[in-house]
């Protein structure tokens, strides 16, 4: 009885709500250009970001982060997923919740509590994007230029810094990398992928240990034909070289061993 008299006397009217909650994608990738060398080699690869040009008020003219509000009768997540696929056309993939950004006056709109996701999307999946009618233009942009030099909307350029941090805390701690080689790969591709979102890292022994170390045990396997001989490539190396492929084990790393 007491519990159907708080359900009468509840009014909703009586507290406030948000005058929306957009779902903001921090789109990542790797581009991929093959040097003109005469010898075979790695092609460059560099992280981008993508970003759209607002046309209308508010920010107009500026870059922002594509996204769009959550409908009343989806999750946040589905929002988000909604948004990569009419941005990207993937169904699917990487898509990950990074955090909410609420600080008051963030958009000139009014109380807009945006909920932020970063995903991991294939170069030509985002290179020949069109720009959206309420977007004059679509880029991609590498770290740098999107936060040293582009005047970014809204709190943007916060998100995206905090999405570059998450994406490098994975790559050394899962096997995120995944996402951005093919299905068969060679330890220098994956060690180029690693450097390429995480600069800093340097590991000279770095074949001996991902293949190894006890406790990266099972993460790679090598690649074997239908007889089960290994399988090699010579793509960006003058003498064949394995190719190894990701297995479904994500092992429990810590700080203390």
């Amino acid at each position: 009885m007491v519990n159907e008299n708080v359900e009468q006397n509840y009014n909703p009217k009586k507290y406030r709500t948000p005058d929306g909650v957009p779902a903001d994608i921090v789109m990542f990738t790797l581009t991929k250009r093959e040097r003109k060398t005469v010898t075979k080699t790695l092609p460059l690869r560099e992280l981008k970001v993508m970003l759209i040009r607002r046309k209308k008020w508010p920010c107009a003219g500026m870059w922002a982060l594509p996204g769009g509000f959550c409908q009343e009768d989806e999750s946040i997540y589905d929002a988000a997923t909604r948004e990569l696929k009419e941005e990207t056309g993937v169904d699917g993939g990487h898509l990950e919740y990074l955090g909410v950004y609420s600080t008051p006056g963030r958009d000139p709109r009014g109380w807009i509590i945006s909920h932020a996701f970063f995903a991991l999307v294939e170069e030509w999946m985002l290179e020949h994007r069109q720009a959206s009618d309420d977007a004059g233009e679509v880029g991609l942009f590498t770290l740098q230029e999107a936060l040293e030099e582009l005047e970014l909307a809204f709190d943007h350029r916060d998100i995206i810094t905090d999405a570059y941090l998450r994406i490098q805390q994975q790559m050394l701690q899962t096997t995120i990398a995944r996402q951005f080689l093919p299905r068969h790969f060679t330890l220098s591709e994956l060690y180029q992928v690693i450097q390429t979102v995480v600069p800093e890292f340097k590991e000279p022994n770095f074949i001996r240990k991902i293949t190894s170390t006890r406790s990266r045990q099972g993460i790679l396997k090598e690649v074997r034909d239908e007889a089960g001989n290994p399988v090699s490539s010579n793509q960006y190396s003058q003498r064949p070289a394995q190719l190894y492929m990701f297995t479904d084990h994500e092992p429990l790393l810590s700080i203390y061993t």
